[in-house]
């Protein structure tokens, strides 16, 4: 049964799915304008650290009076997550820290959770999701965000019975980037910053989707859901337009760019001389797959199927995503089928702070975005033999040594952070996995 009709059937019964968002950005307001044309999903609370922002993005996305009035406001967090009237918590902060900590209170009110904050997944998402079961609850990936597509054509890929020889999504990459910093970001954009002020746009977290760290935070969130592995040395971004998939994420004996086949990578749309890919993927998600047999192979040439010159790798892709606009798949999902959209199910991928620049002894670092580092995707066994940084810890912390730029920091390199359930945790789970 479709989960259309499922929702039909619960209205009918049990009354609208409720639903609790902490965070009313730009991923939460793209959310909220779809409540009005969706019967059967209620938001009752909003939680954000500026309740009247959350009251006019609400009026803004496209409310009426009526419902913006019926809906409660809070900056409370805590009192969202155990109000008996919410079901299912939507956590769209951004802050890993943060985060974590809405993920384990939700879990201890026997709440299902929607996690949109791939930072704090990334950061201790196999110990969340051990949680979420140990409480009978979904955790879920955010659909609509590139790592629950690519985890759903992952998904697809092996449910028919193919291998899956890399999966991934696009973005605009050049090596340059990864210097870039919130006074530079704009540049890139084609905006002033006085454009970006006047639009809302945050200097910091849109320089992470420029500088690499977004990148390898989702790439690292989609293996440890899938299984899916990052390469020894992280994300490469080839240049590849959609038509030439199957031919550039290939394994290297085949022909192709990948260090093994059962690869994440990041596809740029520019080539490393700025010009642009043709038929680029900058907003989309693949999966590129391999026919076990010859009559397979034989099936893809006849249906149209882009492949390579042996005509044995094909790629499958979605073109845009719509990030908050397609979120109420995750939370039916959840509610109606007891399933998420996708979860970590092991520690494959992790996201190590890089030095954008020559540090110095006391410095301070300001996390994904900032001045100071970027995120670089390392498989997790190799995180954790350095004993890594994990990005998402690296803010406000102070180095005790001098670090090169491009050096990848550790715990060794910096104070201790301010103590938080983030750390704690993630310092669980990485003795444990040391262990094992």
């Amino acid at each position: 049964m479709g989960l259309t009709q499922l929702l039909a059937k619960r209205l009918e019964t049990s009354g609208p799915v409720r639903v609790g968002l902490v965070g009313a950005g730009k991923f939460g307001s793209m959310f909220l304008t779809q409540i009005p044309t969706t019967p059967g999903i209620e938001v009752t609370v909003i939680a954000d650290l500026d309740p009247q922002r959350a009251r006019h993005a609400c009026a803004t996305v496209g409310w009426d009076e009526d419902r913006v009035a019926r809906t409660r406001y809070t900056d409370d967090s805590a009192s969202l997550i155990s109000a008996p009237d919410v079901e299912v918590v939507v956590e769209a902060t951004g802050n890993p820290v943060v985060g974590v900590s809405h993920a384990c209170a939700a879990f201890r009110e026997g709440k299902h959770l929607v996690m949109v904050n791939v930072e704090a997944d990334v950061l201790v998402g196999p110990w969340l999701a051990r949680e979420a079961a140990s409480a009978g609850v979904v955790y879920s990936m955010a659909y609509g965000d590139q790592p629950a597509l690519t985890c759903e054509l992952v998904d697809w890929a092996r449910s028919c019975g193919f291998e899956v020889a890399a999966a991934g999504k696009g973005t605009k990459y050049l090596p340059a980037y990864h210097g870039s910093t919130p006074s530079t970001v704009w540049d890139h954009y084609g905006l002033t910053a006085a454009q970006a002020e006047a639009a809302g746009m945050n200097s910091q977290m849109f320089n992470s989707f420029l500088d690499g760290t977004k990148s390898a935070i989702e790439m690292a969130a989609i293996a440890n859901a899938t299984g899916l592995t990052p390469a020894p040395d992280g994300l490469s971004f080839p240049p590849c337009g959609a038509d030439d998939l199957p031919r550039v994420l290939r394994p290297s004996e085949a022909g192709g760019l990948l260090h093994h086949k059962g690869q994440v990578e990041v596809v740029s749309s520019l080539e490393r001389d700025g010009r642009p890919v043709y038929r680029d993927l900058r907003w989309g998600v693949y999966v590129v797959i391999e026919a076990p047999n010859d009559y397979a192979a034989a099936s893809f040439r006849q249906y149209g199927l882009l492949t390579d010159e042996s005509g044995r790798y094909a790629a499958m892709y979605k073109p845009y995503h719509l990030i908050g606009l397609e979120l109420n798949v995750s939370i039916l999902s959840a509610v109606l089928r007891g399933e998420p959209t996708g979860c970590t199910t092991g520690f494959r991928g992790d996201v190590v702070a890089t030095a954008k620049r020559d540090l110095s002894c006391g410095e301070q670092l300001d996390g994904e975005g900032g001045y100071t580092v970027w995120g670089k995707l390392m498989p997790a066994q190799d995180s954790l033999a350095m004993g890594g940084l994990p990005i998402g810890l690296a803010h406000g912390v102070t180095l005790t040594r001098p670090i090169s730029a491009g050096q990848a920091i550790g715990w060794r390199d910096v104070q201790p952070a301010a103590p938080s359930e983030a750390l704690r945790l993630r310092q669980h789970m990485e003795q444990q996995l040391q262990t094992q």
